[in-house]
């Protein structure tokens, strides 16, 4: 290549064409000839005429001109010029070594790297010299190729997630001994690292070295830190400067589950220092959801740190059958396990679905019987990943059918069937005491104190599986503690409530060192060399030079000392180990580290990234050429007058008008027909109806609740809305204390995630009233259609144990005295949750101690919703009974409905009266 004026050309001998432009600057002036001029009379009568076609008697200079340089820009552009040609200098025919440091600390801007790479192989290429290729972080022996092969395999190169160390730079220096002679052009991350300057050595005594670095200061971040109810960050740079701020961001999944952003704080490099620090203060549950920290701007792995065990205390749901509504927490079956668990544990409180996008350690249910479909797929997936889910068993799991004849995927054992009121559990005249636990137990090891006795428990079937799962036994020999692994998790059931109702085990320290035992509630922090000896650590995610993680595989497990002392490498590489329920994150950067920015003797060139590429612009000018000729074309058209000759002179008018309609919406939008619906149900009480597809039923149960409303409001404070009709599947229940529930035949089994909606309904306090209404042809039971399909919807509910309607239920005297309960029908088949076996009735007093909540369903088939029907102008739309008879029956049934509203709202206050005499003859003492 020739460089004439900074610009080179690849053809320059075909420059002298440019010297035969002014021969044919006069070759054009000479056509066309001069015409010759002679004097002809006749001419007079061509006076006025006008010739279509002329022809100009000399060519104008301006066209001339354009017609030269359109020769020009040929000429030129056939010549092969390229804009920032290689200097002189520069070229040589010698091989070409181009060493990366290929570590993370140039990531960030590896694209950058990568472009002024391609350039100098082009540059190579073109002058023919052979290349290899030598990466400092992963040495291989250098293979000399042309120029053209490694542009190609450009793509291939990346960043790798730590810095060369001793090892790796005197591998290199050997390699660079055995090459002979060859030029070194050495591309920086701009980061310091042991045995560079000998390695810098051996390329000089080969030939001219040339490094090529970035300005830009290096930043990275320290491990996160857990103190003082903050996580603790830290950044640091390779080089002091002025002030800086740099953003801080903890990333993880959101309640939907979707990556991204959770949480930020600012950072601030005093002028002259290498570190700023920041505290960021979070939520437990949002801290819980956090699985790595980076720096804004920044992509490498020195810039990201993993959270692991060392970060936060390990996160425990806690989901519970059904919550007292009366706030008495020594009654709640959470609350034992709440104070045991609080001190080194973040709680988490929510349904299933809301605690499973946060991925805790552990889910606890406590007396949880029934999951629908979705919740225990969701659950599944969540135990098989590594979950601990931890059950206690107590009134519900006893009455259910849960896991009697086929072992259930969410328990460890069978479980002997009973009754629905007591079911399994078994109860013995004398307490009985904890078995010693054995050496392949958990609990091996823990002093059993004496006061800690078993008055009840599920008991678990015989099986052939059962011995090697009981982790904890009575002294009798029946199981306690059960536990089965499943995927990479873990199923454990306490046989006992987590409460004192069945035993005295949560009153003693003994239940916290259990949970201990478990992985439950132990606190985690950074193991040092000592804890470290003897363990092995398995890689589960491993990070690349920009920071991201991905699935490490068949990679090897690693000793525990190497994962803390050990450089990274190959056979370390950063990410998320674990070794049974621990999990720690190798970052690379550790606790202490600095950076510093590489230096370069005087005698060593260093240039920046930003190399301006050789563009070749033959094809510019080629096309400028073009450009002029069709000039050339149109003005000589135009001076003979022949451009616009045959042009029709009509005008021709083209109108268009495009008229957009753009369609009125029908509907609003998902979100905002929910907010929509949100804030209409809480503006005021409304009782609400599920609807069932039959437009008849459910326009009788609209009807029904607007004259249950209207009574409510003539006779009590209560002031319902207009009566709202829900769709299990797309609207929220919340917002409603009562659900009523019109059974037909041929009504839709709602989907898993409407079950779902409908087990948090009724753990949360909401009260569903199921009416099969066909009371007048078949008892309670599935002897109808109607009951078939109860039977069926009602299966996947979370429902406790039912009995008839006692006599001496608080539904009885809410608000009006009662003892029948009719609708359109007169039957006395109600039932309501079970009472507690050691419910007890005070002498002296007409009714027993039912202080224990809102009963979740109400189960009949009176069909209440015709008796309260009311038509628009306030008449009765479905006759009840005959006569006088018939109205005292649909007033009965008015009352019914009072009451039961008022039990909603107010809980069991009327059972509160049972201790009016006791406490007046405590007040007169």
């Amino acid at each position: 290549m020739t460089v004439l004026g900074g610009i080179g050309f690849t053809a320059p001998w075909l420059l002298l064409a440019l010297l035969a432009l002014p021969v044919l600057w006069l070759i054009l002036r000479a056509v066309p000839p001069a015409p010759v001029r002679r004097l002809f009379p006749g001419v007079a009568l061509l006076l006025g005429l006008k010739d279509d076609e002329s022809v100009s008697d000399r060519t104008p200079w301006w066209l001339l001109l354009l017609r030269m340089l359109a020769v020009a820009a040929i000429i030129l552009g056939l010549a092969g010029p390229v804009l920032n040609p290689e200097e002189e200098s520069a070229q040589d025919n010698g091989p070409l070594l181009i060493v990366l440091d290929g570590s993370w600390g140039g990531a960030t801007r590896w694209s950058d790297q990568i472009d002024a790479v391609e350039a100098q192989l082009t540059r190579a290429g073109r002058a023919g010299r052979p290349v290899a290729f030598l990466d400092m972080a992963r040495p291989e022996p250098p293979v000399f190729q042309a120029a053209d092969v490694w542009r190609n395999r450009l793509a291939g190169f990346s960043p790798a997630p730590w810095q060369p160390d001793e090892a790796r730079t005197t591998r290199a220096a050997g390699f660079a001994a055995e090459l002979g002679a060859f030029d070194t052009l050495w591309f920086s991350d701009g980061l310091e690292y042991p045995g560079r300057d000998r390695v810098l050595d051996a390329f000089e005594s080969a030939g001219a070295v040339e490094v090529y670095q970035t300005a830009a200061n290096v930043l990275a971040m320290a491990p996160a830190g857990f103190e003082d109810g903050a996580v603790q960050l830290t950044a640091i740079r390779a080089t002091p400067g002025p002030e800086r701020q740099v953003i801080l961001q903890a990333r993880g999944r959101d309640p939907a589950g979707n990556a991204g952003i959770l949480a930020t704080a600012t950072a601030t490099f005093a002028e002259g220092d290498t570190e700023a620090t920041a505290a960021l203060s979070l939520p437990s549950e949002l801290r819980a959801r956090i699985t790595r920290f980076d720096l804004q701007g920044q992509r490498s792995a020195g810039a990201t740190t993993l959270a692991d065990d060392a970060l936060s205390r390990r996160e425990v749901a806690l989901i519970a059958g059904r919550e007292s509504r009366e706030g008495l927490q020594l009654l709640s079956p959470l609350h034992y396990l709440e104070q045991a668990l609080e001190p080194n544990a973040d709680l988490i409180r929510g349904s299933l679905g809301d605690v499973l996008p946060a991925n805790p350690d552990v889910i606890v249910l406590a007396d949880v019987a029934t999951l629908s479909p979705s919740e225990a797929g969701g659950l599944g997936d969540w135990i098989e990943e590594g979950g601990l889910l931890l059950r206690f068993a107590g009134p519900r799991i006893a009455a259910s059918d849960i896991s009697r004849v086929d072992e259930d995927p969410m328990m460890p054992v069978r479980l002997r069937s009973g009754g629905r009121t007591v079911g399994g559990a078994m109860s013995w005249g004398e307490p009985k005491a904890l078995a010693p636990f054995r050496e392949n137990s958990p609990f091996f090891g823990l002093d059993i104190p004496d006061d800690v006795q078993i008055t009840s428990q599920v008991m678990a079937q015989p099986d052939p599986t059962l011995a090697e799962r009981v982790i904890a036994e009575l002294t009798d020999g029946t199981p306690l503690v059960t536990r089965k692994t499943r995927g990479q998790g873990q199923i454990v059931l306490f046989h006992v409530t987590a409460s004192a109702d069945w035993s005295t085990l949560p009153l003693s320290g003994l239940f916290v060192r259990m949970l201990e035992r478990l992985a439950v509630s132990s606190s985690a922090g950074t193991p040092d060399l000592t804890q470290m000896e003897g363990t092995t650590w398995t890689p589960e995610q491993v990070m690349d030079g920009y920071g991201t993680l991905s699935d490490a595989g068949t990679l090897p497990g690693v000793s525990g000392t190497d994962l803390i002392d050990a450089p990274a490498g190959p056979d370390l590489q950063p990410g998320i180990y674990a070794s049974g329920d621990r999990v720690l994150a190798r970052n690379v950067i550790s606790t202490g580290d600095t950076l510093e920015q590489a230096t370069w003797p005087a005698d060593i060139p260093v240039r920046g990234f930003a190399v301006a590429p050789e563009q070749p612009v033959a094809g510019w000018l080629l096309s400028l050429s073009v450009l002029l000729l069709l000039a050339d074309v149109v003005a000589s058209l135009a001076l003979s007058g022949r451009l616009l000759g045959r042009v029709n002179r009509t005008a021709v008018v083209v109108i268009g008008a495009l008229l957009l309609a753009s369609p009125q919406a029908k509907a609003q939008s998902a979100d905002a027909a929910a907010d929509e619906f949100a804030l209409s149900a809480t503006a005021e009480l409304a009782l609400a109806y599920v609807s069932t597809g039959n437009a008849r039923v459910d326009d009788l149960s609209r009807a029904g609740l607007a004259g249950l409303s209207q009574t409510l409001n003539f006779r009590t404070s209560v002031e319902p809305a207009a009566p709202v009709g829900v769709d299990l599947e797309m609207d929220e229940l919340a917002f409603f204390p009562i659900l009523y529930w019109p059974v037909t035949p041929d009504q839709p089994r709602p989907s898993s995630e409407a079950y779902a909606k409908l087990n948090d309904y009724l753990r949360s306090g909401g009260l569903i009233l199921f009416d099969t209404r066909d009371a007048d042809v078949a008892r309670f039971g599935g002897a109808s259609p109607n009951g078939r399909k109860l039977q069926d919807l009602a299966a996947p509910l979370d429902i406790p144990p039912l009995e008839p309607l006692p006599t001496d239920h608080v539904l009885t005297r809410t608000f009006y005295l009662l003892q029948d309960f009719p609708g359109r029908h007169t039957s006395r088949d109600v039932w309501v949750e079970a009472a507690p076996p050691d419910a007890e009735q005070i002498e002296g007093m007409p009714f027993r101690n039912l202080n224990d909540g809102v009963t979740p369903v109400v189960i009949g088939g009176n069909d209440w919703a015709a008796a309260w029907a009311i038509s628009e102008n306030g008449a009765p739309m479905v006759p009840v009974g005959r006569g006088f008879t018939g109205e005292r029956q649909r007033e009965l049934a008015y009352r019914f409905g009072v009451n039961l509203i008022m039990h909603v709202l107010t809980g069991n206050y009327k059972s509160d009266q049972v201790h009016v005499p006791a406490l007046l003859d405590r007040l007169g003492q």
